[in-house]
């Protein structure tokens, strides 16, 4: 049993360590990708720092001001500097803003948090919902009208959604605002807040809501007609109660799974979101640092980004296989 125990436990360890490898190893490659990228990519990130006067500069000032940057090196000296700065907990300041970019991102990310945390929260809540809901009435009206609109729904692009809902309710009706996190001057009321949320909060859910109920609805069927379903009806158990006692107890494990992976996805969708409602978050602060080659801020934003990614992606993959166990 001792034996049997450690050997468990070194398991464990391995799997856990080659995991902290893996994302480790995937962050210093997309660090190194993002800012070799960002460096080739065309324009001019002294007018980021420098405004109008980078194009009236003389060719010795423009040397002193890259020098300054630290752009004067090449592009693996100007990586290893950076790295090195990182290690220690210094990002550098932002080319726009003036301030380091962990202050930056610090005023921005609680708006991007609040859209796409209560977003994700209603996705997800709403899915499995009208994915048992479904379910459970396969093939009748309810089911197949549910079908038609959420596969219709969910072809709708979400820039699009979002302009079509400005129209509407902001422009024509004028009953919502249409951008920004808040009024001038009320950024700690809840209710001007909630108001600003509505219209980006529901292309969020409404964007991404049917393409995950669909995936627990068959889910949900697949579970029931499965051989053990067909043995418990047979012992006189109700549909319902096979449902949510076996079915639905199957399906977890699974969807929880989705649901790890499924953040990169919604992630997405709340960056293009944040940008076309000008809503103050991380999407529209990438946005700008890759428009006005803020290349510190767009390195941070890209590393906490991709470290979301990919550390989502690694609990998916432990979810799916402790599914797999259990069953």
């Amino acid at each position: 049993m001792v034996i049997q125990t450690k050997g468990t436990a070194r398991n464990t360890i391995c799997i856990f360590g080659k995991k902290l490898f893996i994302f480790i190893a995937s962050v210093l490659i997309l660090s190194t990708a993002v800012f070799y990228i960002s460096r080739l990519a065309p324009g001019d990130p002294l007018v980021s720092y420098y405004g109008d006067r980078a194009e009236k500069m003389s060719p010795e000032q423009r040397e002193w001001a890259e020098e300054k940057l630290g752009l004067n090196e090449t592009i693996a000296v100007q990586y290893a500097r950076w790295l090195e700065n990182a290690l220690h907990g210094d990002f550098g300041i932002s080319y726009k803003y003036k301030t380091p970019v962990v202050s930056v991102i610090g005023e921005r990310v609680g708006n991007t948090l609040l859209l796409g945390g209560i977003g994700f929260l209603l996705i997800f809540c709403l899915a499995l919902l009208l994915g048992i809901m479904c379910a459970c009435r396969e093939g009748r009206l309810f089911d197949s009208v549910v079908c038609k609109i959420g596969t219709i729904s969910s072809c709708i692009p979400e820039f699009w959604f979002s302009l079509l809902l400005i129209l509407l309710f902001s422009v024509n009706l004028k009953w919502l605002p249409g951008s920004g996190a808040y009024t001038a001057g009320q950024s700690g009321g809840w209710e001007d807040r909630a108001r600003h949320l509505i219209l980006p909060l529901t292309v969020v859910v409404l964007g991404h809501l049917w393409y995950y109920a669909y995936m627990i609805r068959n889910s949900i069927l697949a579970e029931m007609r499965a051989d053990y379903v067909l043995l418990a009806k047979a012992k006189g158990l109700t549909k319902r109660r096979v449902l949510y006692r076996h079915c639905l107890r199957n399906v977890m494990p699974s969807y929880l799974s989705i649901m790890a992976v499924s953040v990169p996805h919604i992630l997405g969708g709340t960056y293009i979101i944040e940008t076309v409602f000008s809503y103050p978050g991380l999407g529209t602060l990438t946005y700008e640092s890759a428009r006005y080659h803020d290349y510190n801020l767009l390195m941070l934003l890209c590393l906490l980004t991709g470290m979301v990614v990919i550390l989502c992606n690694l609990v998916a993959q432990a979810l799916g296989e402790r599914g797999m166990n259990i069953r």
